[in-house]
């Protein structure tokens, strides 16, 4: 197993020292990740403070800001990003308009948040982590799972030896459903968007298991679009998609554990999600309802020895880091609200326990290495 940084022990959490203002770009009032995540998860802590809205329209501006109760709102970002009272921009729009947004707020020098995936491509995420660094600015990217209670709680686990030496870890997991989508994701049929089940659903259960058991050495890869043609749900019209929606990958951590993840869309009756880690000395199962571990809640348990699995509590002085998140328990909004303490703590005091636009190039580097040996049939150096 790999040495666990120290970032990574349960600690009680710093107390920000100042109120940071959050600009949000892409905001819906009626659906969307702003909406369901980012801004129940800022308004349930005291150090941050929501200042500014962005909509595609002015219309649309005036809308959200009625409906969340902000004054500032913008129907230009470029407006948005030079606001004096904002210290953090959130990017929450489709995956195609990231650089151009994130790249407006790094060059205002504002800090910022961008949802996962961070660029189409590998190419987009370089440009931007190398924009932040010489901005010299923060940034976080929305790789969420991390911030898990059930993730800090399986990384003490390990390192207090429970499973003894790793072994092997395997994932499995359905993501969206099959054969019908709903309109605002219909742009996730398109390869070329960014957003599918390679950089999504198998890149968040991807970036945990490498998070706690360490980077992949090299691996091998196949893909596959089995379901050629999906409706969407709102008007029946059937599209053809391009974007694989079975991904099966099988390789070698640097620890020298064999990992495989095998992520697919939906299917009657599979497994939601399933995570085992095998070691010399037992087992540890982390569950959920879907291979999305950064919206679902984790359950954790474990076994010894020849026992049977039983589940595991995850201590209270883990799920509750943060008292004032206490109602967004099992929301898609916990985590994220997780991250942006953190991040409140990291800006505070020189840390870096959040993922920032450097890790999103290792995981992208790494998708694009999956997506190398999917199309060449070889075994590749991760």
């Amino acid at each position: 197993m790999p040495q666990t940084e120290a970032r990574d022990k349960t600690s009680a959490p710093a107390v920000p020292k100042s109120t940071l203002g959050v600009g949000i770009i892409g905001v819906n009032p009626a659906w969307g990740w702003a909406a369901t995540a980012h801004i129940p998860a800022l308004r349930a802590l005291p150090n941050y403070e929501i200042r500014a809205l962005s909509a595609r329209s002015a219309e649309s501006a005036r809308e959200v800001g009625q409906a969340f109760g902000v004054s500032a709102v913008f129907s230009d970002h470029r407006e948005l990003v030079i606001q004096p009272d904002i210290d953090v921009v959130a990017v929450t729009v489709k995956v195609p308009h990231h650089r151009e947004l994130v790249s407006a707020a790094l060059a205002a020098g504002k800090a910022v948040y961008c949802e996962w995936p961070l660029g189409r491509d590998l190419d987009d995420a370089r440009a931007m982590a190398a924009l932040a660094a010489e901005k010299s600015v923060r940034t976080v990217v929305g790789l969420q799972a991390r911030q898990a209670a059930a993730v800090e709680f399986v990384q003490q686990l390990l390192r207090d030896g429970y499973v003894g030496e790793v072994l092997s870890t395997t994932i499995v997991g359905l993501s969206i459903a099959g054969d019908k989508l709903v309109q605002p994701n219909g742009y996730m049929l398109d390869k070329t968007n960014g957003a599918n089940l390679l950089t999504v659903a198998f890149g968040h259960s991807l970036d945990m298991l490498s998070y706690v058991l360490g980077e992949f050495a090299e691996l091998s890869a196949v893909s596959d679009v089995r379901r050629p043609v999906i409706t969407i749900q709102e008007t029946g019209e059937r599209i053809v998609k391009t974007a694989a929606d079975q991904i099966a990958v099988i390789g070698t951590l640097n620890s020298g554990a064999t990992a495989s993840i095998h992520i697919r869309e939906a299917v009657a009756g599979g497994t939601g999600f399933l995570w085992e880690i095998n070691g010399t000395d037992g087992t540890l199962r982390i569950t959920a309802d879907a291979a999305l571990p950064e919206i679902f809640p984790l359950t954790v348990a474990g076994a010894q020895g020849r026992n049977e699995p039983a589940q595991l509590a995850i201590p209270a002085a883990m799920t509750q880091k943060w008292p004032t998140l206490a109602s967004l328990e099992g929301t898609p909004a916990f985590n994220v609200a997780r991250a942006y303490a953190a991040f409140a703590g990291d800006i505070d005091n020189g840390t870096h326990t959040v993922p920032d636009f450097g890790d999103a190039v290792r995981r992208h580097e790494l998708i694009a290495a999956i997506e190398k040996s999917a199309a060449s049939g070889q075994r590749v150096k991760a």
